[in-house]
Protein backbone atom coordinates (compact mmCIF):
# COMPACT_ATOMS: atom_id res chain seq x y z
CA UNK A 1 0.00 0.00 0.00
CA UNK A 2 1.40 3.02 -0.81
CA UNK A 3 1.47 6.25 1.52
CA UNK A 4 -0.52 8.31 -1.38
CA UNK A 5 -3.76 5.14 -0.96
CA UNK A 6 -3.04 5.06 2.93
CA UNK A 7 -3.58 8.76 3.17
CA UNK A 8 -6.70 8.95 0.94
CA UNK A 9 -8.02 5.98 2.73
CA UNK A 10 -8.44 7.80 5.68
CA UNK A 11 -9.10 11.07 5.23
CA UNK A 12 -12.32 9.62 3.23
CA UNK A 13 -13.91 8.77 6.82
CA UNK A 14 -16.10 11.94 8.22
CA UNK A 15 -16.00 12.94 11.38
CA UNK A 16 -18.57 11.28 13.71
CA UNK A 17 -21.44 12.98 15.22
CA UNK A 18 -21.78 14.99 18.29
CA UNK A 19 -18.86 17.58 19.09
CA UNK A 20 -16.03 17.86 16.78
CA UNK A 21 -13.48 17.94 19.97
CA UNK A 22 -12.92 14.47 20.62
CA UNK A 23 -11.44 11.83 18.28
CA UNK A 24 -13.06 9.44 16.47
CA UNK A 25 -12.46 5.58 17.57
CA UNK A 26 -13.65 4.49 14.33
CA UNK A 27 -11.39 6.37 12.53
CA UNK A 28 -8.00 5.89 14.80
CA UNK A 29 -8.95 2.47 14.94
CA UNK A 30 -8.63 2.32 11.01
CA UNK A 31 -5.18 5.13 10.75
CA UNK A 32 -4.10 2.25 13.33
CA UNK A 33 -4.43 -0.44 11.35
CA UNK A 34 -3.74 1.06 7.94
CA UNK A 35 -0.29 2.01 9.46
CA UNK A 36 0.84 -0.87 11.21
CA UNK A 37 0.33 -2.77 7.76
CA UNK A 38 2.52 -0.24 6.25
CA UNK A 39 5.26 -0.16 8.47
CA UNK A 40 5.23 -3.94 9.05
CA UNK A 41 5.70 -4.39 5.06
CA UNK A 42 7.98 -1.64 5.07
CA UNK A 43 10.00 -3.22 7.72
CA UNK A 44 9.95 -6.97 6.04
CA UNK A 45 11.07 -5.48 2.66
CA UNK A 46 13.85 -3.54 4.17
CA UNK A 47 15.21 -6.96 6.16
CA UNK A 48 15.14 -8.62 2.58
CA UNK A 49 17.09 -6.24 0.92
CA UNK A 50 19.45 -6.33 3.93
CA UNK A 51 19.80 -9.76 3.73
CA UNK A 52 20.36 -10.24 0.05
CA UNK A 53 23.30 -7.44 0.64
CA UNK A 54 24.53 -9.38 4.11
CA UNK A 55 24.13 -6.39 6.23
CA UNK A 56 22.07 -8.17 9.18
CA UNK A 57 25.23 -7.58 11.43
CA UNK A 58 25.32 -4.35 10.38
CA UNK A 59 25.74 -1.71 13.60
CA UNK A 60 22.89 -0.21 15.30
CA UNK A 61 22.90 3.52 15.54
CA UNK A 62 22.27 5.64 17.99
CA UNK A 63 19.26 7.87 16.06
CA UNK A 64 15.62 7.77 16.64
CA UNK A 65 15.00 5.25 14.08
CA UNK A 66 16.05 2.33 17.11
CA UNK A 67 13.07 1.47 19.15
CA UNK A 68 14.70 -1.36 21.79
CA UNK A 69 16.68 -4.43 21.33
CA UNK A 70 14.64 -6.12 18.75
CA UNK A 71 14.78 -3.62 16.29
CA UNK A 72 11.21 -2.91 16.90
CA UNK A 73 10.30 0.17 14.64
CA UNK A 74 8.18 3.04 17.31
CA UNK A 75 4.96 4.67 15.91
CA UNK A 76 4.97 8.52 16.71
CA UNK A 77 1.53 10.99 17.70
CA UNK A 78 2.21 14.36 16.67
CA UNK A 79 0.50 17.06 17.79
CA UNK A 80 -0.35 20.54 16.63
CA UNK A 81 -1.38 23.71 17.69
CA UNK A 82 -2.28 26.85 16.39
CA UNK A 83 -0.34 28.50 19.39
CA UNK A 84 2.98 27.65 21.44
CA UNK A 85 2.37 25.22 23.99
CA UNK A 86 5.06 26.27 26.14
CA UNK A 87 7.19 29.64 26.20
CA UNK A 88 10.15 28.08 27.40
CA UNK A 89 12.19 25.24 27.33
CA UNK A 90 11.56 22.32 29.60
CA UNK A 91 14.68 20.27 30.34
CA UNK A 92 12.31 18.33 32.74
CA UNK A 93 10.38 16.03 30.73
CA UNK A 94 6.62 15.12 31.70
CA UNK A 95 5.28 11.52 31.92
CA UNK A 96 1.88 9.82 30.75
CA UNK A 97 0.72 6.83 31.46
CA UNK A 98 -0.75 4.04 29.14
CA UNK A 99 -2.24 1.26 29.44
CA UNK A 100 -0.21 -0.63 26.88
CA UNK A 101 3.75 -0.65 28.00
CA UNK A 102 6.39 0.05 25.28
CA UNK A 103 9.03 -1.60 27.87
CA UNK A 104 7.79 -4.93 28.30
CA UNK A 105 10.64 -6.45 27.24
CA UNK A 106 12.29 -9.01 29.85
CA UNK A 107 15.95 -8.29 27.93
CA UNK A 108 15.79 -4.08 29.05
CA UNK A 109 18.82 -2.93 30.00
CA UNK A 110 18.42 -0.07 32.44
CA UNK A 111 20.48 2.70 33.68
CA UNK A 112 19.79 4.33 36.77
CA UNK A 113 21.73 8.01 37.53
CA UNK A 114 21.24 9.03 40.98
CA UNK A 115 21.90 11.90 43.11
CA UNK A 116 25.05 11.29 45.59
CA UNK A 117 25.44 9.06 47.65
CA UNK A 118 24.90 6.78 44.72
CA UNK A 119 25.36 3.54 47.67
CA UNK A 120 22.58 4.77 49.25
CA UNK A 121 20.55 3.33 46.17
CA UNK A 122 22.75 0.41 45.38
CA UNK A 123 21.09 -0.54 48.91
CA UNK A 124 17.78 -0.02 48.28
CA UNK A 125 18.05 -1.95 45.59
CA UNK A 126 19.73 -5.32 46.51
CA UNK A 127 16.98 -5.34 49.87
CA UNK A 128 15.47 -8.79 49.00
CA UNK A 129 12.24 -6.45 49.06
CA UNK A 130 12.92 -4.97 45.87
CA UNK A 131 10.90 -6.45 42.75
CA UNK A 132 12.86 -9.34 41.56
CA UNK A 133 12.23 -8.77 37.90
CA UNK A 134 13.17 -5.17 38.13
CA UNK A 135 16.16 -5.93 39.60
CA UNK A 136 17.21 -8.42 36.73
CA UNK A 137 16.83 -5.82 34.51
CA UNK A 138 19.03 -2.56 36.11
CA UNK A 139 22.44 -2.91 35.14
CA UNK A 140 23.94 0.28 36.31
CA UNK A 141 23.19 2.53 39.54
CA UNK A 142 25.41 5.30 38.95
CA UNK A 143 25.68 8.66 41.10
CA UNK A 144 26.09 12.46 39.29
CA UNK A 145 29.89 12.59 40.79
CA UNK A 146 31.22 9.97 38.90
CA UNK A 147 29.08 10.78 35.68
CA UNK A 148 31.00 13.79 35.70
CA UNK A 149 34.43 12.25 36.08
CA UNK A 150 33.79 8.48 33.85
CA UNK A 151 32.14 10.13 31.23
CA UNK A 152 33.74 13.18 29.49
CA UNK A 153 34.65 12.32 26.37
CA UNK A 154 32.49 11.91 23.18
CA UNK A 155 32.84 8.04 23.17
CA UNK A 156 32.47 7.40 26.36
CA UNK A 157 28.83 8.80 26.14
CA UNK A 158 28.31 6.89 23.04
CA UNK A 159 29.16 3.55 24.88
CA UNK A 160 27.08 4.52 28.02
CA UNK A 161 24.16 5.22 25.66
CA UNK A 162 24.83 2.34 23.40
CA UNK A 163 25.40 -0.29 26.61
CA UNK A 164 21.64 0.21 28.03
CA UNK A 165 17.79 0.44 26.42
CA UNK A 166 16.73 3.28 28.71
CA UNK A 167 17.55 5.83 31.12
CA UNK A 168 15.84 6.85 34.74
CA UNK A 169 17.51 9.80 36.98
CA UNK A 170 16.79 10.96 40.11
CA UNK A 171 14.59 14.40 39.78
CA UNK A 172 17.05 16.24 42.14
CA UNK A 173 19.47 16.23 39.14
CA UNK A 174 17.50 15.56 35.72
CA UNK A 175 17.66 19.32 34.78
CA UNK A 176 21.66 19.08 35.06
CA UNK A 177 22.03 16.55 32.79
CA UNK A 178 22.02 18.00 29.45
CA UNK A 179 24.77 19.97 30.61
CA UNK A 180 26.88 16.76 31.43
CA UNK A 181 25.99 14.28 29.07
CA UNK A 182 25.80 16.28 26.28
CA UNK A 183 23.99 16.24 22.63
CA UNK A 184 25.32 12.44 22.50
CA UNK A 185 21.65 11.59 24.50
CA UNK A 186 20.05 14.65 23.96
CA UNK A 187 19.93 15.09 19.89
CA UNK A 188 17.57 12.68 19.97
CA UNK A 189 14.25 11.77 22.29
CA UNK A 190 13.90 8.02 22.24
CA UNK A 191 17.17 7.73 25.38
CA UNK A 192 16.66 11.52 27.11
CA UNK A 193 16.83 10.32 30.93
CA UNK A 194 13.25 10.19 32.15
CA UNK A 195 12.68 11.36 35.96
CA UNK A 196 11.56 9.42 38.81
CA UNK A 197 11.42 10.02 42.27
CA UNK A 198 14.61 8.66 44.82
CA UNK A 199 14.09 10.68 47.46
CA UNK A 200 11.97 9.89 50.84
CA UNK A 201 8.83 12.01 50.53
CA UNK A 202 7.58 12.92 54.01
CA UNK A 203 3.64 14.25 54.23
CA UNK A 204 3.92 16.43 57.21
CA UNK A 205 4.72 20.10 56.00
CA UNK A 206 7.78 20.57 58.83
CA UNK A 207 9.47 17.32 57.59
CA UNK A 208 8.89 18.60 54.22
CA UNK A 209 10.69 21.59 55.72
CA UNK A 210 13.46 19.78 56.89
CA UNK A 211 13.76 17.94 54.01
CA UNK A 212 14.66 20.96 51.79
CA UNK A 213 16.78 22.62 54.09
CA UNK A 214 19.21 19.61 54.21
CA UNK A 215 18.56 19.26 50.94
CA UNK A 216 19.96 22.70 50.13
CA UNK A 217 23.38 22.16 52.10
CA UNK A 218 23.74 18.94 50.08
CA UNK A 219 21.95 16.51 46.73
CA UNK A 220 21.69 13.62 49.14
CA UNK A 221 20.82 14.55 52.04
CA UNK A 222 17.36 12.80 52.09
CA UNK A 223 17.92 9.52 52.19
CA UNK A 224 16.12 6.99 49.09
CA UNK A 225 12.87 5.71 49.64
CA UNK A 226 11.48 2.28 50.63
CA UNK A 227 12.40 -0.97 48.28
CA UNK A 228 8.70 -1.03 47.82
CA UNK A 229 7.71 2.42 46.74
CA UNK A 230 11.51 2.52 44.80
CA UNK A 231 9.86 -0.40 42.93
CA UNK A 232 6.72 1.31 42.34
CA UNK A 233 8.28 4.52 40.87
CA UNK A 234 10.66 2.64 38.60
CA UNK A 235 7.00 -0.01 37.01
CA UNK A 236 5.48 4.00 36.98
CA UNK A 237 8.29 5.16 34.92
CA UNK A 238 8.23 2.24 32.38
CA UNK A 239 4.62 2.03 31.82
CA UNK A 240 4.46 5.93 30.81
CA UNK A 241 5.63 7.83 27.82
CA UNK A 242 7.70 10.59 28.16
CA UNK A 243 6.82 14.18 26.77
CA UNK A 244 9.99 16.67 25.44
CA UNK A 245 8.02 19.99 25.09
CA UNK A 246 10.13 23.03 23.87
CA UNK A 247 8.85 26.70 21.94
CA UNK A 248 6.89 25.62 19.28
CA UNK A 249 3.42 24.59 17.91
CA UNK A 250 4.53 20.61 16.92
CA UNK A 251 4.91 17.54 19.61
CA UNK A 252 5.75 14.36 18.89
CA UNK A 253 5.27 11.57 21.15
CA UNK A 254 5.84 7.48 20.75
CA UNK A 255 2.45 6.01 21.33
CA UNK A 256 3.73 2.26 20.29
CA UNK A 257 5.78 -0.34 18.25
CA UNK A 258 4.95 -1.86 14.99
CA UNK A 259 4.58 -5.32 16.87
CA UNK A 260 1.44 -3.62 18.99
CA UNK A 261 -2.12 -4.84 17.91
CA UNK A 262 -4.37 -1.74 16.16
CA UNK A 263 -6.58 -2.00 19.40
CA UNK A 264 -3.81 -1.49 21.45
CA UNK A 265 -2.24 1.14 19.78
CA UNK A 266 -5.89 2.89 20.02
CA UNK A 267 -5.78 2.55 23.40
CA UNK A 268 -2.81 4.30 23.71
CA UNK A 269 -3.75 7.20 21.64
CA UNK A 270 -6.42 7.91 23.14
CA UNK A 271 -5.16 8.24 26.92
CA UNK A 272 -1.84 10.18 25.52
CA UNK A 273 -4.22 12.73 23.66
CA UNK A 274 -6.61 13.32 26.61
CA UNK A 275 -3.61 13.75 28.85
CA UNK A 276 -1.30 16.18 26.44
CA UNK A 277 -4.66 18.55 25.76
CA UNK A 278 -5.60 19.02 29.38
CA UNK A 279 -2.08 19.19 30.86
CA UNK A 280 -0.07 20.78 28.00
CA UNK A 281 -1.95 22.88 25.41
CA UNK A 282 -3.59 26.01 26.39
CA UNK A 283 -7.16 26.60 25.36
CA UNK A 284 -7.44 23.11 24.71
CA UNK A 285 -9.00 21.54 22.01
CA UNK A 286 -9.52 24.88 20.23
CA UNK A 287 -5.98 25.25 20.09
CA UNK A 288 -5.43 22.06 18.25
CA UNK A 289 -4.71 22.62 14.73
CA UNK A 290 -4.61 18.33 13.65
CA UNK A 291 -3.66 14.69 15.37
CA UNK A 292 -1.49 12.95 13.10
CA UNK A 293 0.01 9.41 13.73
CA UNK A 294 3.25 8.06 11.73
CA UNK A 295 5.76 5.48 11.23
CA UNK A 296 9.06 6.51 11.13
CA UNK A 297 9.92 7.10 7.62
CA UNK A 298 6.23 7.11 6.59
CA UNK A 299 3.66 9.39 5.63
CA UNK A 300 1.64 10.85 8.46
CA UNK A 301 -1.81 9.63 8.70
CA UNK A 302 -4.03 12.13 10.00
CA UNK A 303 -6.11 11.69 13.36
CA UNK A 304 -8.64 14.55 13.65
CA UNK A 305 -8.10 18.10 11.86
CA UNK A 306 -9.49 21.70 12.92
CA UNK A 307 -12.17 23.46 11.19
CA UNK A 308 -10.97 26.75 11.98
CA UNK A 309 -7.61 28.36 11.71
CA UNK A 310 -7.83 30.44 14.72
CA UNK A 311 -8.27 29.60 18.34
CA UNK A 312 -11.53 32.20 18.32
CA UNK A 313 -12.96 34.90 16.24
CA UNK A 314 -11.58 37.67 18.47
CA UNK A 315 -8.31 36.42 17.25
CA UNK A 316 -8.49 37.88 13.83
CA UNK A 317 -9.91 41.15 14.94
CA UNK A 318 -6.68 41.37 17.38
CA UNK A 319 -4.12 40.25 14.72
CA UNK A 320 -5.64 42.93 12.39
CA UNK A 321 -6.09 45.71 14.96
CA UNK A 322 -1.96 45.03 15.54
CA UNK A 323 -1.01 45.11 12.34
CA UNK A 324 -2.33 48.73 11.86
CA UNK A 325 -0.77 49.43 14.84
CA UNK A 326 2.67 48.21 13.79
CA UNK A 327 2.35 49.98 10.24
CA UNK A 328 1.51 53.77 12.38
CA UNK A 329 4.50 53.09 14.62
CA UNK A 330 6.99 52.45 10.99
CA UNK A 331 5.35 55.56 9.71
CA UNK A 332 6.03 57.48 13.05
CA UNK A 333 9.19 55.97 13.03
CA UNK A 334 10.36 57.51 10.18
CA UNK A 335 12.99 59.81 10.16
CA UNK A 336 11.94 63.38 8.96
CA UNK A 337 14.28 65.39 7.29
CA UNK A 338 14.50 69.14 7.72
CA UNK A 339 13.70 70.62 4.04
CA UNK A 340 16.33 73.40 4.77
CA UNK A 341 19.03 71.73 4.76
CA UNK A 342 21.92 70.85 2.51
CA UNK A 343 22.78 67.38 3.29
CA UNK A 344 21.49 64.14 2.23
CA UNK A 345 20.82 62.88 -1.51
CA UNK A 346 18.47 65.51 -2.27
CA UNK A 347 20.58 68.08 -1.14
CA UNK A 348 20.80 69.77 -5.01
CA UNK A 349 17.16 70.44 -5.35
CA UNK A 350 17.24 71.72 -1.35
CA UNK A 351 20.25 74.06 -1.90
CA UNK A 352 18.53 74.97 -5.31
CA UNK A 353 15.37 76.13 -3.53
CA UNK A 354 17.01 77.56 -0.74
CA UNK A 355 18.82 80.00 -3.50
CA UNK A 356 16.10 80.64 -5.16
CA UNK A 357 13.58 81.59 -2.02
CA UNK A 358 17.02 84.01 -0.97
CA UNK A 359 16.65 85.76 -4.79
CA UNK A 360 12.71 86.67 -4.56
CA UNK A 361 13.74 87.55 -1.37
CA UNK A 362 16.52 90.53 -2.82
CA UNK A 363 14.18 91.31 -5.61
CA UNK A 364 11.42 92.62 -3.30
CA UNK A 365 13.80 94.90 -1.03
CA UNK A 366 15.17 96.13 -3.84
CA UNK A 367 11.85 97.44 -5.28
CA UNK A 368 10.61 98.95 -2.14
CA UNK A 369 13.89 100.84 -2.15
CA UNK A 370 13.68 102.15 -5.52
CA UNK A 371 9.36 102.89 -5.19
CA UNK A 372 10.73 104.65 -2.18
CA UNK A 373 13.53 106.92 -4.15
CA UNK A 374 11.23 107.59 -6.94
CA UNK A 375 8.38 108.65 -4.27
CA UNK A 376 11.06 110.60 -2.61
CA UNK A 377 12.27 112.77 -6.01
CA UNK A 378 8.92 113.15 -6.98
CA UNK A 379 7.71 115.27 -3.32
CA UNK A 380 10.91 117.44 -4.01
CA UNK A 381 9.91 118.24 -7.70
CA UNK A 382 6.74 119.15 -6.64
CA UNK A 383 7.96 121.65 -3.59
CA UNK A 384 10.36 123.41 -5.71
CA UNK A 385 7.89 124.01 -8.57
CA UNK A 386 5.41 124.77 -6.66
CA UNK A 387 7.58 128.01 -4.57
CA UNK A 388 8.76 129.46 -8.13
CA UNK A 389 4.80 129.73 -9.43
Amino acid sequence: MTSATMTTAITSHKRSEGTPYQLDPDQTLKASQTLLQHVQAETKRLQQESSKRNLLAAKSSDSEDEADGNGDKPIWLTLTTKHHIVDHRRLKPSKISVPHSLHKSSDLRICLIVADPQRAVKNVVADPAFPEDLKSRINRIIGFTKLKARYKTFESRRQLLSEHDIFLADDRIVTRLPGVLGKVFYKATTKRPIPIVVAHTEKDKKDKKDQRSKSSKGEGAAPPSSPTVLGKEIEKALDAVPVHLRPGVLVAVRVGLASFRPEQLVENISAIVQNLIEKHVVKGWKNVRGIHIKGQSSTAVPLWLADEIWTESEDIAAVKEQEEEDDHSEQTQKRKRNPSTAKGPQAGSRKKTKVENESDKKSAAEKELTQGRKSKLAAQKARIFGEEV
